[in-house]
C-alpha cells in the first residue's frame, strides 16, 4: 500500500502543532507536524479545518436492519392512522401483485391515537397482499389477516415460548404479535417480500463509514431475523464480506450449539473485515412494547411485568461454548429484572474463569442500585445506547415511573461504579450516527441530566470503550492500524448540539479511505 500523509488542523490528544499522520502498509508510522513528516514523492491527503481523532465505533448495530431501513418504507414519523394508511397504500402501489409489504419502524407512541393499529385497519388499507409492520424496537409486529393466515396464526394457535399473541373476542388474533410470536409471521412473509441483497448491505456499510464509524459490533441471526431479509442474516453478511469497507465484529443469535459452531467456523474463515465476536442472547423485550422484564409492573400498566426470555441453564451452556470458540457473550437486557438475571449468569461464568472483558450486557436500560454496583464489581461491560433517549423523551417517565427514572440509562452511575461502558445505536432502532450518541450521553435530551457524562467520558464511550467491546483498540500511535475519523471540530470542546450538526470529513480504516463517498447513503431521521 502506498505511503501517504494525512493532514488536518490538529490531531486530537496531541500537543499543539501536531497536524499529520503518516500511514504506510495500513498502519500508523508516525504522528507529528506535517512540515516535519513531508518528504519528496509522498502523497499528501489534506483535510483543512479538520481534527484527526480515534475511529468512532458502534458496539451494537444490526447491519441487515440498517440495510432494511434504507430499502423498506419507514413509519417512524407517521403522525396518525390516516398518515400511516396513506404511506402503506403508496408503498403497495409500487410492489408487484401478491408481493408482501414489510414496513419498519412503526412507533405507536408518535401516533396521535397513541396505540398500535390492528389487522382490521391493515385489511382495509392494503387488501390485496400480506402486510407486516415491525415496531421500531423490533420486538413487536402487526400483521394483516393474509399474513396471519399464511403463518398459521389463528384462534387455536398456542402462545410461543417467550412471546404472545394479542387476542380479541373469541380469542381471535388482533394482528399484534410480541417477542417470539413475531418470528412466526416473519418466517411466513419474508420469502414473499422483495429481498435485501448483498449490494444493499454494502451500500449500508458505506453509509456507516460516512457517519465516521470505522467498526461496529454487528448483531446478526442465523435465521432471517425481523428486519425483512429473505435468507439467513449471517449468510447475507458473509456474501458481502469481501466488499465491506469497515470492520464488523459479529455477534450471532443462534438457537443451537451446532448453529453457533458453524457460524464461528465460517466467520473465522471469512477474511475481509469480518471476525467472530461471539453469542447474542435475548433476556427480555423492550420498554416501548411493555415487554421488558421488570421487578415491578410498568407505571402505566401496573399489572404487566414484561416478558422473561432468559433460560439460565441454556444461556450458560451456549455462553461456555461461545467462549471456547474464541468469542464473547452479549446478552440483551432492558428491564431491571432481566438485568438482575443476566448478571447472575455472568457472575457464574466469571466464577468459572471467564474473562469479564468478554461479557457484555446489551442496553442495561433499567437497573437497581445493587446491580449498578455489581456491574462495577464484576467488570462486565454495559453496552448502552444513549440515542434511545431522543426517541423516548415523551413517554419514558410514563413507562417506568419517577422512582425508576433516576436509574434508567444510568450512565454516570455506571461510570462511577467502575463498569466499562461501550456506546452504540442499536440501529435501525436509532440512526447509526455516533456523534448523536455522544451528544445524548452528555445532555441526555433533558432526561435526568445528572446522569449525563462529561465530554471526555462520552467521547471515550464511542471510541476506546466501544472499540474494546468489539475486540479492537482506538489508540492513535505508531504501529497501530491507521484507523481514524476526521471531524470538522474538536469533539471535547464542541457542544452537544454542535456534535449533532457536524458532518464527518473522512473515515479511514486500515489506511484506506472508507468515506464519505458521494454514493453512500447514511440513513437518517429527525432526532433531538
Amino acid at each position: 500500500m502506498t505511503a501517504r500523509l494525512v493532514t488536518a488542523d490538529t490531531v486530537l490528544g496531541f500537543e499543539p502543532g501536531t497536524d499529520a499522520v503518516l500511514v504506510e502498509a495500513g498502519r500508523i508510522v508516525a504522528i507529528g507536524s506535517a512540515a516535519a513528516l513531508r518528504r519528496p514523492g509522498l502523497i499528501e491527503v489534506r483535510h483543512p479545518g479538520g481534527t484527526i481523532a480515534p475511529g468512532l465505533r458502534d458496539a451494537h448495530l444490526h447491519p441487515v436492519g440498517h440495510a432494511g431501513a434504507l430499502r423498506r418504507i419507514s413509519l417512524k414519523s407517521a403522525s396518525d392512522f390516516g398518515d400511516l394508511s396513506a404511506r402503506l397504500r403508496a408503498a403497495a402501489k409500487v410492489l408487484p401483485a401478491g408481493t408482501a409489504l414489510i414496513a419498519l419502524r412503526l412507533d405507536d407512541e408518535s401516533l396521535a391515537e397513541g396505540r398500535l393499529p390492528d389487522r382490521t385497519m391493515l385489511d382495509a388499507t392494503v387488501p390485496d397482499r400480506p402486510v407486516l409492520l415491525i415496531r421500531y424496537c423490533g420486538h413487536i409486529a402487526v400483521a394483516n389477516t393474509a399474513t396471519l393466515e399464511i403463518a398459521g396464526i389463528g384462534m387455536d394457535t398456542s402462545e410461543p415460548v417467550g412471546g404472545s399473541i394479542d387476542r380479541g373476542e373469541n380469542r381471535a388474533p388482533t394482528g399484534i404479535l410480541r417477542e417470539t410470536a413475531v418470528d412466526l409471521a416473519i418466517a411466513a412473509v419474508e420469502p414473499l417480500a422483495p429481498p435485501i441483497e448483498p449490494d444493499d448491505l454494502i451500500a449500508g456499510a458505506a453509509g456507516l463509514a460516512s457517519t465516521g464509524l470505522t467498526g461496529v459490533g454487528a448483531i446478526v441471526s442465523t435465521e432471517a431475523g425481523c428486519w425483512g431479509a429473505a435468507e439467513s442474516e449471517l449468510d447475507l453478511l458473509l456474501e458481502a464480506a469481501s466488499r465491506i469497507p469497515i470492520t464488523m465484529t459479529v455477534f450471532v443469535s443462534a438457537a443451537t450449539a451446532e448453529q453457533l459452531e458453524s457460524a464461528a467456523t465460517r466467520l473465522h474463515a471469512a477474511g475481509g473485515r469480518l471476525r467472530f465476536g461471539g453469542l447474542k442472547v435475548f433476556a427480555d423485550g423492550s420498554l416501548g412494547g411493555h415487554t421488558a422484564a421488570m421487578h415491578h409492573g410498568f407505571a402505566d400498566r401496573p399489572k404487566e411485568r414484561g416478558t422473561d426470555r432468559l433460560d439460565p441453564a441454556w444461556c450458560l451452556t451456549m455462553s461456555r461454548l461461545a467462549l471456547r470458540l474464541g468469542g464473547g457473550v452479549a446478552i440483551h437486557a432492558i428491564g431491571d429484572r432481566a438485568n438482575s438475571g443476566v448478571l447472575d449468569v455472568m457472575e457464574t461464568l466469571i466464577a468459572e474463569g471467564a474473562d469479564p472483558g468478554l461479557l457484555r450486557v446489551e442496553h442495561a436500560s433499567v437497573l437497581t442500585e445493587a446491580d449498578v454496583a455489581r456491574f462495577g464489581r464484576l467488570q462486565v461491560t454495559a453496552s448502552v445506547q444513549p440515542a434511545f433517549l431522543a426517541s423516548e423523551t415523551t413517554w419514558l417517565e410514563k413507562r417506568v415511573g419517577s422512582d425508576r427514572l433516576a436509574l434508567t440509562y444510568p450512565f454516570r452511575s455506571l461510570l462511577e461504579s467502575g463498569a466499562p461502558l461501550a456506546g452504540g445505536s442499536d440501529c435501525p432502532v436509532e440512526p447509526p450516527h455516533p456523534l448523536y450518541g455522544v451528544a445524548a450521553a452528555r445532555d441526555r435530551c433533558g432526561i435526568v441530566p445528572e446522569q449525563g457524562l462529561d465530554a471526555a467520558s462520552a467521547w471515550a464511550m464511542f471510541t476506546g470503550g466501544s472499540a474494546a467491546a468489539i475486540g479492537e483498540s482506538a489508540a492513535l500511535e505508531p504501529g497501530a492500524p491507521a484507523t481514524f475519523t476526521v471531524l470538522p471540530l474538536d469533539p471535547l470542546l464542541a457542544t452537544p448540539d454542535d456534535l449533532r450538526q457536524a458532518e464527518v470529513q473522512a473515515t479511514y480504516v486500515g489506511g484506506s479511505f472508507a468515506g464519505p463517498t458521494p454514493e453512500a447513503v447514511a440513513w437518517n431521521e429527525p432526532t433531538q
